[in-house]
């Protein structure tokens, strides 16, 4: 049987309200008080019952995280990173998937259900209104890996994926390509969107470079692939910018089973820097996006919030960089 508050209580010698206000954050309570329910706690193997401790305190700790893109690998190390980070700070994620969601309304209705405290939109394609759907019903929200924009609606944390797009032109250019390409993702996601308005911007100022473009139909390994594959029934150009990692191993794939190879036939390049992206076969050359910054910024935020939900919203955006493996040509010397 568990033990109980009323047991602590006797075995400390104190009033049942004490425990309870030594186990309830922010609570009134002595440091005396506290040493002594602590160690009656302890020598009894007492754990406070979070769900109970709700019912006190009007908070159940829950921070709703929420994503889209369950097939991309890279949210395998973004979870990992949440859900650490959350725990680390007393809060407990909950985790939702919203794969084939384009509407709010559902996943609104059913965080409130669960009583979250918060909520984390952690997502590079949904459009910012999915994430002002929960500020609108007064959950406390972030959106990590969201859009940029320079007045947010509600908290944005993450990169100018433009500005990604821009620096992938600007790198394929310094190598000497002339015929180039953006493999992006999912036409409709955002990311895809300013990646695309980025890399075709900058190739714009470059007219004797011949620039395309494709889409594939998801951020994953086999989208990549199948589109790479259709790609190069044609003229395949020199290098892609792949707009994504598992994006540019799904197009890898496609390259070497039709006996070329990269980057001495193609150049590829990708974005993110996602830990398989190092693996020796795939040496992967991409732009790396600081995700531990854009997870402990996110977090920072939303325990923010939990004390001042009416917080001015603000975005906190982060520089990325190149990251050079083997998957293009050389810098001219």
């Amino acid at each position: 049987m568990a033990i109980t508050l009323k047991e602590v209580a006797v075995r400390a010698g104190v009033s049942r309200s004490a425990v309870s206000r030594t186990f309830t954050d922010g609570a009134s309570v002595s440091d005396k008080m506290r040493r002594k329910v602590e160690k009656a706690a302890f020598e009894l193997g007492y754990s406070p019952n979070a769900l109970a401790s709700s019912l006190t305190t009007g908070r159940t700790k829950l921070i709703g995280l929420v994503s889209n893109n369950f097939q991309n690998p890279i949210f395998l190390e973004i979870f990992d990173q949440f859900t650490r980070g959350l725990q680390d700070r007393g809060l407990r994620p909950l985790l939702v998937n919203l794969t084939d969601e384009t509407e709010p309304e559902n996943s609104v209705r059913m965080l409130r259900q669960y009583s979250v405290d918060g909520v984390v939109v952690a997502s590079s394609t949904l459009q910012p209104r999915f994430a002002k759907a929960f500020r609108d019903a007064g959950v406390p929200v972030v959106h990590s890996f969201g859009r940029r924009s320079s007045t947010p609606e509600v908290h944005v944390v993450g990169i100018d994926n433009v500005e990604c797009g821009r620096m992938a032109a600007q790198t394929l250019l310094a190598r000497g390509y002339k015929h180039v390409a953006f493999l992006g993702g999912p036409e409709g996601a955002t990311s895809t969107q300013d990646r695309y308005t980025g890399f075709m911007s900058e190739m714009a100022a470059h007219p004797e470079i011949k620039a395309r473009y494709s889409f594939a139909s998801a951020y994953s390994f086999a989208a990549g692939r199948r589109e790479m594959l259709r790609l190069l029934e044609s003229e395949p150009a020199e290098a892609y910018f792949c707009g994504d990692d598992v994006l540019s191993i799904g197009a890898l794939s496609a390259i070497r089973e039709n006996g070329l190879s990269v980057p001495d036939d193609i150049g590829i390049l990708g974005l993110n820097d996602m830990e398989m992206s190092q693996w020796e076969y795939i040496n992967l050359t991409t732009i790396h996006q600081p995700i531990q910054q854009i997870v402990t910024s996110s977090i920072e935020l939303m325990v923010t919030m939990l004390n001042d939900p009416d917080r001015c919203p603000e975005s906190r955006i982060f520089p990325c960089s190149v990251v050079e493996r083997g998957t293009l040509r050389s810098l001219p010397k």
